[in-house]
Order: structure tokens, then sequence, then C-alpha cells
């Protein structure tokens, strides 16, 4: 069997250093918000290219504390992708404010720029673009967009660590909002994630936020959150941010098989030279998608799909968004599906997963 995924094989090699990290961990006596958390958002923010981290608990409180540090007027409109995971919209509802759904580009499933600025008001305050599968959104089109209009721009980076446009990384075009969750390709053992900015401030009031709005102890500011990176998981993370330069170029090269040996019947992801492409999820489309997945199901490989269902036509949505025209959105969660490529995956196993598909029959 082809596993889609496997986290005690993608973590193996580093179980010694882990163990290192844990025993001086436990030794310290320290557990909370001390040096290891301290350490990891210095290296981040360098990895990044940013001045600031915030470890935060994960990802969701990432883009929530990433918008409530704006201090926006109540029911703000923030425009949003629609075929995004349901955190991006949940973290724009759980702040106060009205998620404006603006359609994908069929190309690279990203919010697509020239739709954007239809869907702008008086009362839009924010872009949150969100990186998905992996790749960087349009940068260029969409911060001049929020730069004619006084927008703020949020980055939901979750799937897109390290992920490029023209050179520069996700992160650096505005807030950038990450996932650590154990299956991204940085991944901690549990739950994880941070906040970047440039803005020295602004760093400290998400500082405060993740604290229960506190600054200097039993002293509140802000009516926060109990949302910080536990220690441990920073130590972790510190091992691993190590390799993660490694880590993308293997799940790049395992990218490289799928498009070159896959057949066109499939639709795969477009490459362009202005995306660094990180590959935290491959997927293709095609129309007779649950087919396709259990056909490889039955010739033992393992898929997902990246999402199954459309954030608007979520029950928990119904009375939030009530607009639920989109149809790309609608097209892209209907046919797309993710393929195995996790670190521990060889290129054998992927070529194999290529000959099998190959050999599917409509």
């Amino acid at each position: 069997m082809i596993e889609y995924e496997n986290l005690r094989k993608v973590n193996q090699r580093f179980f010694a250093e882990f163990k290192s990290s844990f025993d001086e961990f436990v030794n310290s006596g320290w557990y909370i918000l001390g040096k290891d958390v301290t350490a990891f958002e210095s290296e981040f923010a360098n990895y990044c290219n940013v001045k600031n981290c915030v470890g935060v608990a994960n990802g969701l409180d990432a883009l929530i504390l990433a918008v409530d540090a704006f201090n926006f007027p109540a029911n703000s409109e923030i425009i949003v992708p629609s075929n995004t995971y349901i955190a991006t919209i949940l973290a724009i509802v759980k702040a106060g404010h009205k998620p404006i759904l603006v359609e994908p580009d069929m190309a690279t499933y990203n919010i697509d720029p020239s739709k954007i600025e239809a869907r702008i008001t008086a009362k839009t305050k924010a872009i949150m673009v969100v990186h998905l599968y992996g790749k960087a959104c349009d940068m260029g089109a969409i911060s001049q967009i929020a730069q004619q209009h006084n927008l703020e721009i949020i980055e939901d980076c979750a799937q897109a660590h390290g992920a490029q446009f023209k050179g520069k990384k996700v992160g650096e075009f505005g807030i950038g909002c990450f996932s650590f969750y154990p299956t991204k390709n940085l991944g901690a053992l549990g739950d994880a994630g941070a906040v970047t900015c440039q803005d020295n401030d602004y760093a400290k009031t998400i500082k405060s936020l993740r604290n229960y709005g506190s600054a200097v102890k039993y002293h509140n500011d802000y009516v926060g959150y109990n949302s910080r990176l536990d220690e441990i998981q920073a130590a972790f993370l510190l091992v691993k941010l190590k390799y993660l330069d490694e880590i993308t170029a293997h799940k790049r090269s395992l990218a490289k098989i799928y498009l070159k040996n896959l057949d066109d019947k499939f639709i795969k992801p477009q490459v362009h030279p202005d995306y660094f492409d990180v590959y935290h999820i491959f997927n293709v489309r095609v129309q007779q998608r649950d087919a396709l997945k259990q056909y490889l199901l039955d010739n033992e490989v393992k898929t997902e799909i990246h999402y199954p269902v459309a954030p608007q036509n979520q029950i928990a949505m119904k009375n939030i968004i009530t607009e639920t025209d989109f149809p790309i959105s609608d097209e892209i969660h209907q046919t797309t599906l993710s393929l195995p490529i996790s670190y521990f995956h060889t290129e054998d196993d992927i070529l194999k997963v290529c000959e099998i598909m190959n050999g599917w029959t409509k």
C-alpha cells in the first residue's frame, strides 16, 4: 500500500534530535514561553525574511489574532477566496467580521485578482489571501489593489512554508499566518502556529493577545486569548526548521515526476517561473474524481480530497454566507484529488502511482 501520509515515517529521521530536545526541555523546568519559543520565533522570522514572528497555539488562532490585532470596526468586510479551507473563514467570523467571497483562478486555485475590486465596498478593510496547496498567490496584482484601496493584507500561509512569488516569500507581503499542524511541510508533533510581520508594534499586540491580552504579568491591556506556542512544540520545530529546505526540495522532486509522467487526461498543477511552489499538496483534477479515488484505493494507493465541500456549502455557514453562486469553487471541490507527496515517499512510489493512474480508463 502506498499511503497518503504516515507521520511516524515523516519524523523518524528526527527522532534522536527530538529526544535530545525533549530531555533538555524537561530538565529546564520552564515549560511556557521559554527559550525554545524565543529561539524558534527568531529563526522562523529570519527564514521568512521578516522582522517578527510570534508563536501561537495553532493556525486558526494565528488567523484570528491577526485580524483582531487590526481592531477593525465591528462587522467590517474581509475579502477571502471561495475555495479555501473553512478555517480561513472561521477566523473572520470569530473576529466579528463578514467574509466576502471571491472566486479563484482555475489555473492556480488561488484567489483571482481580477475579481477582487468588484467586491470592495466602503466596509472592506482587508484582503485575506490563501496560498493554497503550496503555491503563492499573485501578490503583485493583489498588493497593488490593496494599496490603491488602503486595505490590509493578511496571508494564510498554512500550506505554503517557503513558497515564493517573484523571489519573495509568503508572509513578506502582509501579515503571515502559519500553521504547523503535523502534516504541514514544517509540521510540529501537535498543534502549533505563528504570526509573522514587519511592524514591531503589531507584533507586540499579537504577543499580548496570545497571552490573555497581557504584556506585563497581571496587567491586561486587551481582551485577549490563551494561545501560546507550546515550548515543547517550539523545540521540535527548531529541529525540523533546519531541514525545511531539504523537505521542500524532496517534495518538488516528487512533483516533477508527477508532472512529467502523468497523462494529460489529468489536469495537473500549473508551473510558472514567477512561482516557487512547495507542494504541500499535489492535486489533480478530473471529472470522475470519486471513481478515480476508488480505483486508486483498489490498487493500493491512498489519496485525499482537499476539500470535498466548499465553505459556503457548509452547514456552519448557513446563516453567515448567504451567497451560494460560486461555480468555479464548486467545480474545484467536485473534481480535485490530492495524490501522495510526503517527505517519506520515494521516487519509485510516485512512479508507481503514475503507472497505476495512467492505466485508469474513464
